[in-house]
């Protein structure tokens, strides 16, 4: 028996023993997941879903697809370019079985896209160490407003991101300049208005 469940946004034909890469599941190795987003069983088809219907898998373990990489370069009298890399987390699982009705009460956990409950906590715990962030940038920070095109919304956020004197903007690699365009969504404005040489200049002064 075969079934088309659905999961991340994508949409897979399975059968018992096979072995597929879904998006992220939150569940450990060695877990029995159940997908409850069952659009076909065999012959039956959903409208849009079966109802009662569900696939048991077991986590094998969690991966990363291949790496991707994604380049931007913008011809301009002030050129910028940016170039990242990617890999998509996925978790490997074997199918079990196929539950044409029933599964509702299985009492398997269902299997859900997202982070494993340890990275959550995890990311929970951020927001309390940048609230800290800008109480030690306070004290010997520069006036960064006094980069072109600067104003306080866009100070703020250099301060949250950690960068709070002029030496530090100057000291800026390519890499650097592409991971803080990317962070704070400044879409190539360092660059633009050519921050790094402005702040050389006002770090000497």
């Amino acid at each position: 028996m075969f079934a088309v469940l659905k999961t991340g946004g994508k949409q897979y034909k399975v059968a018992s023993g096979d072995v597929l890469r879904v998006e992220k599941l939150a569940a450990s190795a060695g877990e029995t997941v159940q997908f409850n987003e069952i659009l076909m069983v065999g012959a039956t088809v959903g409208a849009p879903l079966v109802e009662g219907a569900g696939v048991q898998a077991e986590v094998i373990d969690q991966i990363k697809g291949p790496k991707t990489i994604n380049f931007v370069k913008r011809r301009r009298k002030h050129s910028s370019a940016r170039k990242k890399g990617h890999r998509q987390q996925l978790t490997l699982v074997r199918i079990g079985d196929i539950l044409e009705k029933g599964a509702d009460k299985s009492g398997v956990k269902a299997a859900v896209n997202g982070a494993a409950p340890v990275a959550a906590d995890a990311s929970a715990a951020k927001p309390a160490k940048k609230a800290a962030a800008p109480k030690t940038a306070a004290a010997g920070s520069d006036d960064l407003k006094q980069l072109s095109g600067v104003g306080p919304a866009l100070e703020k956020k250099l301060i949250e991101a950690g960068v709070t004197t002029f030496a530090q903007i100057a000291a800026w690699t390519p890499e650097d300049v592409a991971a803080m365009d990317e962070k704070l969504s400044f879409k190539g404005r360092i660059d633009r208005e050519g921050w790094i040489a402005q702040a050389a200049d006002l770090a000497k002064s």
